[in-house]
């Protein structure tokens, strides 16, 4: 099992890692430098207000819908006309709400519009996020993993022409950045459909039978609440920094700027959770040991995201001054390193929150979830006001890492994982280490161009990941060897 996840998850690496980079930093952030200032820190408010609804988008069903096929693959051919047709209604209801709300707050005209955009976009997405979680729940890991990057590379090529061919270029517009991944997102579900078809013999259609849609509902609540209490801690900074602030729209530029760093960082951890939640639910439906699939994935995250982490923080004025045009220099250095400083706390809820969805531990994960909602509000609307984009960045670090310490100690007694004290110290030693070697770095080579620091950096710490034996070379030997 051990082998099947690591050829599996390094698949899925490699392939994401190809293009999603791509996407983040040659068409997005070349999106947000190109427009009008201030409409991609709009584009980002509505964003999040888009994903704060999408309980009433997807309901908790793809999470649902994982954990039953992967338990009982038979099921598919019967359950997902049921589901589709229930994502169908809900999809309606979502758009509704969404916008009754984006009105409310103050929205109108031409932002009305974009968020119409938006909300199609999450539409879509959510679309083929249920698509993908029927290939996942099958352990088409590698298949689910292409389909992952196809709706990406999609927008790369579009807007890359529209960025570069000279006409277009000049008069590039955030709507013109809308439609693309409306139109990709599309093309992305309907060839997961195709896929799925072929691999499951699934037919496109629709069951409205009320007692087995209501069933499906009714099951997945647990799932929705979850997703929408997360969305929440997630996601209000960039709303409550947009709506509140002085300058609302240069400081949700500023958060963007941030934040796509830290949603690039975290492509890594949701790479791992995707492939976890349908294996996790195997493996327990087995009664299989899931203890050393839980310590190899921390054993190739954490020491990871500890040196991102670090190097974010150190090199947080140089990266943001490489990548924007902006006289917020100072603000954007602050925010992003506050930011990348949670980035070990993402990884490591995605490891153990998975593993208590996947166990089913659905009461214990919301009311977690529901003090994480409690904290990150409660910081927002204290912070933000004083400090701006600041405040929310330190807002959710504080809100993340607390929520990481919960999901581990819950995570542990409930699966009864082995306590591995030597385990944990290494991991604390690990990163005491990475701290003095940045210093050192930057102290020892002053003077030289701060990419050389960063790689001398990166370059000594990947080493010290196979002396801690995070990393085993013998065991990729191995794996290797196996084919």
């Amino acid at each position: 099992m051990r082998r099947f996840f690591v050829k599996n998850i390094l698949f899925v690496v490699a392939v994401n890692v190809l293009v999603k980079p791509i996407w983040a930093f040659f068409i997005d952030r070349n999106v947000q430098n190109t427009v009008v200032p201030g409409s991609y820190g709009t584009y980002q408010a509505l964003l999040s207000v888009s994903i704060i609804f999408q309980i009433m988008l997807d309901f908790g069903i793809t999470s649902y819908n994982t954990r039953t096929i992967s338990h009982n693959p038979d099921k598919l051919q019967t359950l997902f006309p049921a589901m589709l047709s229930a994502r169908v209604v809900l999809m309606f209801v979502y758009m509704l709400l969404a916008f009754s709300f984006g009105f409310i707050s103050g929205y109108r005209g031409w932002e009305l519009i974009l968020l119409g955009g938006v909300l199609a976009i999450q539409a879509l997405n959510s679309l083929v996020s249920f698509i993908r979680s029927n290939v996942a729940a099958l352990q088409k890991f590698k298949t689910d993993g292409v389909l992952s990057i196809t709706d990406r590379f999609l927008m790369i090529i579009i807007c890359g022409f529209l960025l570069l061919y000279p006409p277009t270029a000049k008069s590039f517009k955030i709507e013109w950045f809308v439609g693309a991944q409306i139109f990709s997102y599309f093309i992305a579900a309907l060839a997961g459909y195709i896929i799925l078809r072929r691999i499951s013999d699934v037919r496109l259609k629709f069951s409205l039978h009320g007692p087995t849609v209501f069933k499906i509902i009714k099951e997945s609540f647990p799932y929705a609440l979850l997703i929408f209490q997360m969305s929440i801690y997630n996601r209000a900074d960039a709303i409550i920094i947009e709506r509140t602030s002085v300058d609302g729209k240069v400081q949700a530029d500023i958060w963007a700027a941030a934040f796509r760093l830290m949603d690039q960082a975290n492509m890594f951890g949701l790479m791992f959770a995707t492939i976890l939640l349908p294996l996790f639910g195997r493996m327990l439906s087995e009664k299989q040991d899931v203890s050393q699939i839980v310590k190899l994935c921390v054993n190739m995250l954490l020491p990871f995201s500890f040196m991102v982490a670090v190097a974010g923080i150190f090199f947080s004025g140089d990266i943001m001054h490489l990548l924007y045009k902006t006289r917020y220099v100072r603000e954007y250095e602050t925010v992003f390193a506050i930011l990348i400083a949670s980035f070990p706390a993402w990884c490591l809820m995605y490891v153990y929150s998975t593993l208590l969805t996947a166990n089913g531990s659905l009461k214990t994960l919301n009311i977690i979830a529901f003090a994480g909602v409690i904290i990150n509000l409660s910081l927002n609307f204290y912070l933000i006001p004083r400090y701006k984009a600041e405040g929310g960045a330190l807002t959710s670090f504080i809100t993340q890492t607390s929520l990481a310490l919960a999901f581990i100690f819950y995570a542990s007694r409930i699966v009864k994982l082995p306590l591995n004290i030597k385990w944990i110290f290494a991991q604390i030693g690990y990163l005491l280490l990475v701290l003095l070697l940045a210093y050192a770095d930057i102290t020892l080579l002053r003077g030289s161009h701060w990419l050389v620091q960063l790689f001398s950096f990166g370059a000594v710490c990947m080493a010290l990941m196979f002396v801690f034996r995070f990393v085993s070379i013998q065991s990729i030997k191995q794996l290797a060897n196996r084919g």
